[in-house]
């Protein structure tokens, strides 16, 4: 038996959780799950949103179902989910994105866009390393740039952009293992390494010399060059590796190629704990409603179940979900139908 820690989230995060859950039930899989509060949902019961609870139930697992998650104001993190990264070392965030039949989108054509974006999750100027302008930290990083002959203007404000030689290694790792499992054709380092010559120069050295080593083929690409290329031909892209602030603008560009996040899974994954989760928000305005499109946590499920070695399972509940989506005819309004987040649900384990 498999025990999956479920974090239900705020907003439209316990429905799509739900329903996720649900599908899950439905196959031939042996699962157990265990609640694990985060974000408003947990601050009631423990003062925090993220408790200490929850981080050790998740670490336990191994894996966790996420819907997503509010960072309260005032609640002393500048962000729940990256605390969440931070604390369980989920250094590899993974997002697939691929043409779904039946979705109004900017691409028409299966063949047209079927890509992975791979992206270093916890370094870069996400790392949160910041100094406020008028500070006596600003102040302080300001006179130390002018002891180096570097100017800066006296009313900046500062964040610093590390990246490491291990983070880069490991993240480019993962993306070859990533294609070598599941079947992929091609690597791409994406950077800006002619301008950020020692940081992003590092990540590119790193994906050269760790490309050495796999018979994938590389290459590397300029980030500007690869926002052009991923609208103009979206199919020379197979699998995308990349730092923190980059992927998670490539991955939202490619996302809205075919429809939107609200249809995108992702994986946080990490050497010992992975957690599957939906892109996109709590959708507020909807919450309670019974309208949420479940599709984004039930293809993050389907993630898990790859990850847990469960292949065919995973298989059976994406073709479900596809079938449903292609037909059209029992899928939410964001997908051009009239069904409820329940409907649309019980259409997929019909299809099940």
């Amino acid at each position: 038996m498999t025990t999956i820690a479920l974090i239900e989230g705020d907003g439209v995060g316990p429905e799509v959780v739900s329903a996720a859950r649900t599908c899950l039930e439905a196959l031939d899989v042996d699962l157990e799950f265990v609640e694990a509060p985060m974000g408003n949902t947990a601050i009631e019961e423990h003062g925090t949103p993220l408790p200490d609870e929850t981080v050790e139930t998740v670490r336990d697992a191994g894996v966790a179902l996420k819907g997503p998650v509010t960072t309260p104001v005032g609640s002393g993190f500048r962000s729940v989910n990256v605390a969440l990264r931070n604390r369980l070392d989920l250094y590899a965030n993974v997002r697939p994105c691929r043409y779904l039949p039946g979705v109004s989108s900017r691409i028409n054509d299966p063949e047209q866009i079927d890509t992975v974006v791979v992206r270093e999750n916890l370094e870069d100027v996400y790392a949160g390393i910041e100094f406020e302008q008028g500070t006596d930290d600003a102040d302080a990083m300001h006179r130390f740039l002018r002891s180096r002959d570097i100017e800066t203007r006296g009313d900046s404000a500062y964040s610093l952009k590390p990246i490491s030689r291990t983070g880069s290694e490991r993240i480019v790792r993962h993306a070859f293992e990533y294609a070598e499992r599941h079947g992929r054709k091609k690597v791409t380092a994406v950077d800006k390494a002619n301008i950020m010559k020692y940081t992003d120069g590092l990540f590119m050295d790193v994906a050269e010399n760790v490309a050495e080593e796999y018979d994938i083929p590389y290459e590397h690409l300029l980030v500007d060059n690869v926002a052009q290329q991923l609208v103009l031909e979206p199919e020379r892209f197979d699998v995308i590796v990349t730092q923190n602030l980059y992927g998670d603008i490539l991955s939202d560009l490619t996302a809205g190629l075919v429809g939107g996040v609200g249809l995108i899974p992702s994986a946080n994954v990490g050497d010992e704990t992975a957690v599957f989760a939906s892109v996109h928000g709590t959708a507020p305005d909807i919450a309670g409603e019974n309208k949420a499109d479940p599709s984004a946590l039930m293809r993050s499920a389907a993630m898990l179940l790859d990850h847990i070695g469960e292949d065919a399972e995973a298989a059976r509940l994406r073709n479900a979900l596809f079938t449903v989506i292609r037909e059209g005819e029992h899928v939410t309004a964001d997908l051009g139908g009239s069904a409820s987040t329940e409907q649309m649900t019980g259409a997929v384990i019909d299809q099940l």
